[in-house]
């Protein structure tokens, strides 16, 4: 299997975000768009070029459970054990914010949206970053997430830093998200 971590343009891709860069990515069910998340201007300008409000939030992906420790220290162990048994998987949890998340990434809410991703691209470009990285959907708000690259390139062109190689997984719909605290269903797969 194939260690996207070490790819020439997953490895540029990391780079780009350590230096403020926005770059797209694939991950299960559509490309994604992802920045250093505590990078305010990385994030006010990928803001910009969805025209997304930053009241609405943002998800953070990682390539493995201790990537977000520093954010579940607050956690009992049954939450976190609801957790590490449904990642990596498509499934994105709601979890109470313990401080260590800027608003730019919790918007008006008090939780932070988390998941591990299972997408090869997608956790290797957070292991080639070293850390969890902002994932939204790679598309100008009100228009269809892109799911080819070719759809990428026609939404943002040069307007990126970089983009990675790879394809979107399997998925027909982004990942289900899940409070934490309730477990309610709160975006079905």
């Amino acid at each position: 299997m194939l260690d996207w971590s070490i790819h020439p343009r997953v490895q540029y891709a990391a780079r780009q975000m350590r230096f403020g860069g926005v770059v797209a990515y694939p991950t299960e069910a559509v490309w994604g768009l992802g920045c250093n998340p505590f990078d305010e201007l990385a994030v006010t300008e990928l803001l910009a070029l969805k025209s997304r409000p930053v009241q609405k939030g943002l998800i953070l992906v990682a390539a493995s459970f201790q990537m977000f420790a520093p954010f579940l220290d607050h956690l009992d162990d049954l939450q976190r054990q609801r957790l590490k048994n449904s990642w990596p998987g498509p499934i994105t949890w709601l979890v109470p914010a313990n401080g260590l998340i800027p608003y730019w990434i919790s918007g008006n809410f008090t939780s932070v949206a988390l998941r591990v991703t299972d997408h090869p691209v997608a956790a290797g470009l957070s292991r080639a970053f070293g850390g969890p990285i902002v994932s939204t959907s790679c598309n100008p708000q009100g228009r269809e997430p892109a799911r080819d690259i070719h759809q990428v390139h026609r939404y943002f062109g040069n307007q990126l830093s970089a983009i990675t190689a790879g394809a979107v997984g399997k998925r027909k719909n982004p990942s289900e998200i899940r409070d934490l605290l309730t477990g309610d269903i709160v975006r079905p797969s």
